[in-house]
């Protein structure tokens, strides 16, 4: 045999001596384990304390003739007696390993507890999913770690993508994940299937079934949350199966981060507090209580017992410090109980860390069976294992001096006092604010005030000091002060003089105030009002000259006229009272080959831009219909114009050829309600020819009608005025014209006001509206 051959074997041999050494250290670690755990449960059952339960394990063991690992698997195992660890006999019933006596699935569930006393959360969150969780059939599993004002730290994870631990390795505080939840409510809380809108690990990569989320518990202490996923939705998991995840989870918290702090507190002495605490304690100015929790058997704080009061300490009671010294929280003040009371939040904060404060919280307190309520704020926090309790109890003086600052600040109010005997000058902080200048700055005397202000101001302080100093008048003036950080600002100074009973002069006291925003805002009112004016004016020109146009178009006469066999009679109405400038226009002109061109418009739009976007398609339409074209051509035309040639001008148009000869009508519309004819007593609105509105689109195509009139025929042309309405459609409401237009009068122009008068718009528009009778 060669050399290296000879050094490959004793490698070999030191590494199968080494896996077997550690297979016997886990062997007996996990033998340990389950051994303690069931004298844990002896002790539970009231076999005395931990040596007295471990000897009578053995005299058990000894007195069934038992190895004492038998004996300990079959008491856990009657203990556990839940799913897990029938998922887990299940599991290892399989197994080829039939030389142990006890199962390997016992020892896999009670080494998983145990494990997570020493090992790092990554270990115990992976030893968890696969020997207890993953036959539950969970598939993934987060420990959270609770950190600093209700965030979390992601511990350690078994079963998420890499990509998705990454991204949820911190969670800020207020997210509202689940675990967030449980730290604020702390209680378990147990999802079906996780809804929608709650964010949470692994709600992308299959974990959105069901989950589990329990608080990780240490000395009463929420250290962190243990979060198990399941990848499809399930029922509430039985109550055994809940107690025994909640056990799992209160032993990763002695893996987490100030596990061990939190450990030590749990001494069965607390009520002799640190040094630290005590002198943190006497260094604040408020009245300060030290509380230690205590606790039970199952590490669960039942109170907190008072383990040190600092010399500011006032009781509500009126108790001194050494009678409430020593005793317990709800002994001392056994209405701090209350359901959100102050008990509540002591322990709220002993177990999340996160800090409360409240102000106007009632404290009361019990003095020969009489209750004693007083009014204070309120602040808690917790130091190590320890929470200082906090209360400045309010009297009237306090109230009102607090009330006063308020006042002082929303005002921009400073008050002062100037001793004239002696020189001092009392200023409150609110005044050092005003006149930018520190606390530790000197005041700025009367005397010298104008040298703090505007140059032009020095008449007016120069005034106001006479009338103080010499006359001993109160008195007041308006000032401009230059800061000391280059700021000017308006200030109004009132003072009065105080005297003594033989009239001399002592002090002088008043306030300053800081009124520049008022000033400035007056400012711009009046520059405001000016500038109104300005365009008041231009308003009422600008519409001076619409209306012109207007009446240009639309004479105010009302009197019907006749063309060519037809007569013609016109309404407009404006949309306001006195408002008469609108974008209405209607036109009725004999053309040069005898026939007649009807048209009625709407411009969109009020105002000068209206009136003179209707005065150029009015003289365009007039002068395209010269060319004697049909009403298609001249609206195709008339786009043109509306589009290219004015700003923005945007017109629905009706336009009508009437042939006196033959008694044609050849019509096209442009975006506009149908004409209505009135044959025979029977109003009917006539076909729609397709048309866009003018000036939407660069180019456009619109189809032409033609109609026969005959003598006596009633033709109405209008405005869309006249029928809209905001709650009723617009066939309704030409449903409602035809109606009222079926009833009409011989008298053209009487006809005209009744359809006026009964069908009124609410939209604002206005109205034209043609009546046109065949002769």
């Amino acid at each position: 045999m060669s050399e290296c051959e000879k050094r490959l074997d004793a490698l070999a041999a030191t590494v199968a001596r080494l896996r077997r050494e550690l297979a016997e250290s886990q062997q007996a670690a996990e033998t340990r384990a389950l051994i303690g755990i069931a004298t844990g449960i002896l002790v539970e059952r009231g076999h005395g304390g931990p040596t007295e339960a471990a000897h009578h394990l053995e005299e058990l063991a000894e007195t069934a003739g038992l190895p004492l690992l038998e004996l300990a698997a079959d008491i856990v195992n009657g203990a556990a007696g839940d799913e897990v660890a029938a998922a887990l006999f299940r599991r290892s019933a399989s197994s080829d390993d039939n030389e142990q006596h006890t199962s390997p699935a016992v020892l896999r569930l009670r080494s998983a507890e145990a494990g997570a006393l020493t090992e790092d959360p990554q270990s115990v969150v992976d030893t968890l999913i696969e020997q207890v969780l993953a036959p539950l059939g969970a598939s993934a599993v987060a420990l959270w770690t609770v950190t600093s004002g209700g965030a979390l730290a992601l511990a350690g994870h078994a079963g998420f993508p890499r990509g998705e631990a990454a991204r949820w390795r911190y969670v800020p505080p207020g997210v509202g994940v689940p675990a967030q939840r449980v730290v604020t409510e702390r209680h378990p809380q147990w999802f079906g299937q996780m809804p929608a809108e709650v964010p949470g690990i692994g709600k992308s990569h299959g974990s959105d079934g069901a989950r589990a989320v329990l608080p990780a518990e240490l000395a009463g202490r929420i250290l962190g949350v243990l979060e198990v996923c399941w990848p499809h939705p399930r029922p509430p998991l039985p109550a055994p199966v809940g107690r025994q995840l909640n056990a799992l989870a209160d032993l990763c918290a002695h893996t987490l981060p100030d596990s061990q702090a939190t450990a030590a507190g749990t001494a069965e002495d607390p009520v002799v507090p640190e040094n630290a605490l005590m002198d943190l304690a006497d260094g604040l100015l408020d009245p300060v209580l030290v509380l230690r929790p205590l606790l039970d058997e199952h590490d669960h704080v039942v109170d907190f017992a008072i383990a040190y009061v600092n010399e500011r300490f006032a009781d509500p009671a009126g108790r001194p410090r050494s009678m409430i010294t020593g005793m317990r929280l709800l002994e001392a003040y056994p209405l701090a109980a209350r359901e959100g009371g102050l008990y509540e939040h002591v322990l709220r904060v002993h177990a999340t860390g996160e800090p409360f404060r409240a102000e106007r919280t009632a404290l009361t307190a019990l003095a020969d069976d009489t209750s004693i309520t007083g009014i204070a704020t309120v602040g808690i926090g917790r130091y190590g294992d320890a929470v200082l309790l906090s209360w400045r109890l309010e009297n009237e003086a306090a109230r009102l001096a607090a009330l006063l600052e308020h006042v002082q600040r929303l005002g921009r109010i400073g008050g002062f006092q100037q001793d004239v005997i002696s020189g001092e000058i009392l200023w409150d902080s609110q005044l050092f604010s005003l006149f930018g200048r520190p606390p530790t700055a000197a005041p700025v005397p009367l005397e010298r005030l104008a040298e703090h202000a505007h140059p032009d101001d020095s008449v007016a302080i120069g005034r106001f000091l006479r009338t103080l100093l010499h006359h001993r008048h109160s008195a007041s003036t308006a000032f401009r002060l230059r800061r000391t950080d280059g700021a000017m600002r308006h200030m109004r100074v009132v003072a009065e003089p105080v005297a003594d009973p033989v009239g001399r002069l002592l002090a002088v006291r008043g306030a300053y105030q800081d009124f520049s925003t008022q000033h400035w805002t007056e400012v711009a009112l009046a520059a405001t009002r000016d500038k109104l004016a300005d365009t008041e004016q231009q308003a009422e020109e600008r519409n001076r000259l619409a209306l012109q146009l207007q009446r240009a178009i639309m004479p105010s006469s009302p009197a019907p006229v006749d063309i060519t066999g037809l007569h013609v009679a016109v309404r407009y109405r404006p949309a306001e009272e006195g408002h008469l400038v609108g974008g209405d226009w209607y036109d009725a002109v004999v053309l040069p080959g005898k026939k007649v061109l009807l048209a009625v418009g709407d411009v969109a739009g009020h105002g000068i831009e209206a009136a003179t976007g209707m005065v150029v398609l009015r003289n365009a339409l007039r002068g395209l219909a010269a060319t004697g074209c049909g009403p298609a051509q001249l609206l195709g035309w008339l786009n043109s114009v509306a589009h290219h040639l004015t700003e923005h001008v945007t017109a629905t148009v009706v336009c009508g050829i009437y042939d006196p000869v033959t008694q044609t009508l050849r019509w096209a519309r442009a975006g506009h309600p149908p004409p209505v004819l009135i044959r025979e007593g029977e109003a009917t609105a006539l076909p729609l020819p397709g048309g866009i509105l003018l000036g939407a689109v660069a180019e456009a195509r619109y189809e032409e009608r033609r109609i026969d009139l005959s003598s006596g025929d009633r033709l109405l042309m209008y405005t869309d005025g006249l029928i809209e309405r905001r709650d009723t459609s617009v066939e309704k409401s030409l449903e409602q014209l035809l109606a009222i237009a079926g009833a009409a009068t011989p008298e053209l122009g009487e006809h005209l006001d009744l359809l006026l008068t009964h069908a009124r718009s609410d939209t604002d528009d206005d109205t034209c509206l043609i009546g046109i009778d065949v002769n």
